[in-house]
């Protein structure tokens, strides 16, 4: 066969074979809770067909050991099917032992599957002939005649009927459609253009309205001009002759009065016009947009199907007794979120069975059933937010003993341990390299995960929160985008530039009286509701400049409230304009990560606009309040410090960004592309402190830091390395050649940096 065509076949059996192996999966764990004797015979003729369709499935590819294995499990089940054998926790276990291997067979190369696994499969395919052989002791009551096997010799039927596909459907890429969709989606710039070319045209007429209204005003004074022009002619002009210069002007005007009721007729029949058009290219583009969005959404179930079986194999090696509830599995979300939801939802549902979900003895103790519950809810929160909630009835998370590993790990200082609200103490689990777990196993106790849950979430414009009551149990509840590619933003004004706050990170929006600004403890501090928040303004979170006398509605300051986890901040604009759906734009592999930005978007007027990361906000206002007001960033203070860095840097688009960020920052900053330029400069120039890359032509940046340090004259001198090399002996060798600090470009953003330099001089 075509080399490309076995590819296709290949992909296609590959994606044939997991939608079977979770139907096989799902039956066996429906037959094993125990299903009721009807129900017990369809599950069983299902499975029957599906390993049936497998086995024939992986002959056609000529995947031997599937087949073996397939062929295996369709006798099995066959043999459920006349009652032959019985069933028992130790075939179950056999029998999903078989299923992940036809899953391991599948993902594995050529050389995994000659020699590893054809000893597993023999090794499989003999234990379940083996299953074959056991006679049950009592035999149960014969099953009703219509599912009764025929007493035929050979026991095995004829080839199940091949399920009609749907006469008007074909398979196409995944990739394509998302490529389809990116396309229609970017048609929504040309909608919002054609608004703004509306609202400009509005702006014409109005224009033209007040023309007329001066016109009005003024015909009075033009009728008199041309009575007192005619009585001093004291006749009428004769035919041909020359006018004088005021009867050439009341001409001109008008001729002009008239040339501008025509515009003004013309332009009133381009807006209908226009409206026109708008609203058909506006609804044939929401039209287009919706449907391929509706093609790309898949079913919140699809990212759920392992689940059950995950659960049932975790519990069973930690001896627990759990039962998963799944709720809401019909809720349609776009496919490229499941896909990056998937490995949080495996994260925390592994977390619910290891440290949540107590053993039968302890939970009987505590007089709770010994089969504990673990439920997953998918629900709407509106049109554009879908809203997942993780919850399980174990131990709950012991506030103690988070404060207590909080506090050796260095993420609370020990003075300020006492004072730390309930709310708080949960919010530092999602805290990275966090963990309460005695003992690192392969499922948890790396401090990881709950980081990587947030991190996922937010990157998607969600946020996460986490509820916790002891011996009652967990609840984790999600907040997500429906779609990916657009969102729904808040406009706001920031001094001269326009900023988008994804609406799913904004609680609410208000305006407060000025008064109500209060100064608690040094801080800015407003009450909405009867709650304290701390009030922070966007400009400082962002380090531009202020407006100096913002032009507040009858003195109301406009407010956005913003909450991450237990934070909740009140964050003060200068407006706000408008909201509206945008589309997201990424800022590409260079600004990958760029910290409070999460992309940007083109307005209809086309400007740029900076979408805003609200859970960066939120971290980078709690870090500002750790610092009195009069320290946050003003940059008339840091124009008057005006400290030198030198950066040293090869690629001219990192020099750039580093170059800007600190030159935003207030500092004076010059540059060199290699350690040996470095060294030049610091002999002609004042610098305060160095920033280096370390992987350089001629002059690497340790060697440079090697250089600095043997200087008598900057041996003093801090210097920091930012490097994309991040392994353990790179990050000695940073140490052992005197770097004041060591900064992964991987996990790089302009608060770490910024921080780092304040500390260093």
């Amino acid at each position: 066969m075509d080399i490309e065509f076995q590819k296709r076949l290949l992909a296609t059996f590959q994606d044939e074979t997991r939608e079977h192996l979770a139907a096989i999966s799902a039956g066996l764990l429906a037959l094993e809770k125990g299903a009721g004797p009807e129900n017990r015979q369809e599950i069983l003729e299902a499975v029957f067909r599906e390993a049936h369709s497998l086995k024939g499935a992986a002959r056609a590819v000529n995947m031997g050991g599937i087949e073996s294995l397939s062929h295996a499990l369709e006798s099995v089940f066959a043999a459920f099917r006349r009652q032959e054998i019985i069933l028992s926790p130790p075939l179950f276990d056999l029998l999903h032992r078989a299923t992940d291997t036809i899953d391991k067979l599948l993902h594995a190369d050529e050389t995994e599957r000659d020699a590893a696994g054809r000893f597993a499969v023999r090794e499989l395919v003999a234990s379940l002939e083996q299953a074959l052989k056991v006679v049950p002791a009592v035999l149960p009551p014969p099953a009703p005649a219509s599912t009764v096997e025929p007493p035929a010799g050979d026991h095995r039927p004829g080839p199940p009927a091949e399920k009609a596909p749907p006469p008007d459907t074909i398979r196409i890429s995944a990739g394509k459609l998302a490529a389809l969709l990116t396309q229609a989606e970017e048609m929504l710039t040309a909608k919002q253009a054609a608004l703004q070319r509306a609202l400009e045209l509005v702006e014409i007429t109005a224009t033209l309205a007040a023309w007329e209204k001066e016109w009005r005003r003024v015909r009075p004074a033009l009728r008199k001009l041309r009575k007192s022009q005619q009585a001093r002619a004291g006749h009428a002009v004769t035919a041909g002759a020359d006018a004088g210069p005021a009867d050439k002007l009341l001409q001109f005007c008008d001729w002009s009065h008239d040339a501008v009721k025509v515009l003004e007729h013309k332009l009133r029949a381009l807006v209908k016009a226009e409206a026109s058009d708008r609203h058909l290219l506006g609804g044939m583009v929401d039209t287009l947009v919706d449907d391929l969005k509706n093609v790309l959404m898949l079913p919140s179930g699809t990212v759920m199907v392992g689940l059950p079986k995950m659960v049932r194999d975790l519990a069973r090696e930690r001896g627990k007794e759990v039962e998963l509830i799944l709720t809401g599995e019909d809720i349609e979300i776009d496919k490229r979120i499941l896909e990056e939801m998937k490995p949080p939802l495996i994260h925390l549902v592994r977390n619910c069975v290891d440290h949540g979900i107590e053993k039968p003895e302890e939970r009987q103790r505590r007089n709770k059933p010994a089969t504990g519950l673990i439920s997953i809810t998918v629900s709407l929160k509106d049109s554009n937010l879908a809203e997942i909630i993780v919850t399980d009835d174990g131990a709950g998370i012991d506030t103690g003993r988070v404060l207590a590993a909080a506090v050796r790990k260095g993420i609370v200082p020990q003075d300020s341990a006492d004072r730390m609200e309930r709310e708080d103490l949960l919010g530092l689990v999602f805290s990275s390299g966090f963990s309460t777990a005695p003992l690192i196993t392969d499922i948890s106790g790396r401090g990881l995960g709950l980081a990587i849950v947030r991190e996922k979430v937010e990157k998607l414009g969600g946020t996460v929160t986490v509820a916790s009551e002891p011996h009652n149990g967990t609840t984790f509840r999600m907040i997500l985008p429906l779609t990916l590619s657009t969102c729904r933003g808040v406009l706001v004004g920031v001094g001269e530039q326009t900023f988008i706050v994804p609406a799913a990170g904004v609680e609410r929006v208000a305006r407060i009286d000025k008064a109500a600004l209060k100064t608690v403890e040094n801080r800015d501090t407003i009450v909405l509701n009867g709650e304290a928040l701390s009030y922070v303004r966007l400009a400082d979170c962002l380090l531009i400049a202020r407006k100096e006398k913002p032009d507040y509605d009858n003195g109301l300051i406009p407010l956005l409230v913003i909450g991450s986890g237990a934070s909740r901040i009140a964050f003060g604009v200068d407006a706000i304009l408008d909201e509206q759906e945008v589309l997201v734009k990424s800022l590409g592999p260079q600004l990958s990560r760029v910290r409070n930005i999460a992309g940007a978007s083109i307005l209809g007027s086309g400007r740029v606009a900076a979408i805003l990361h609200p859970g960066d906000l939120v971290k980078t206002a709690v870090k500002g309040a750790s610092a009195p007001i009069a320290a946050v960033y003003q940059p008339e203070a840091a124009e008057a410090v005006r400290r030198s860095v030198l950066v040293v840097e090869d690629s001219i688009t990192a020099r750039i960004l580093l170059k800007n960020i600190l030159e935003t920052a207030g500092y004076r900053t010059i540059t060199a592309v290699d350690g040996i330029d470095a060294l030049t400069q610091l002999k002609t120039n004042e610098i305060d402190l160095v920033v280096s890359d370390v992987d350089m032509p001629r002059m690497n940046g340790f060697d440079l830091a090697v250089k600095i340090r043997a200087s008598r004259e900057f041996a003093d001198l801090p210097v920091v390395l930012v490097t994309s090399l991040d392994s353990r002996e790179d990050r000695e060798r940073g140490i052992d050649v005197g770097a004041n600090a060591y900064i992964v470009k991987s996990s790089f953003d302009q608060s770490n940096l910024l921080d780092v330099i304040k500390r260093l001089i």
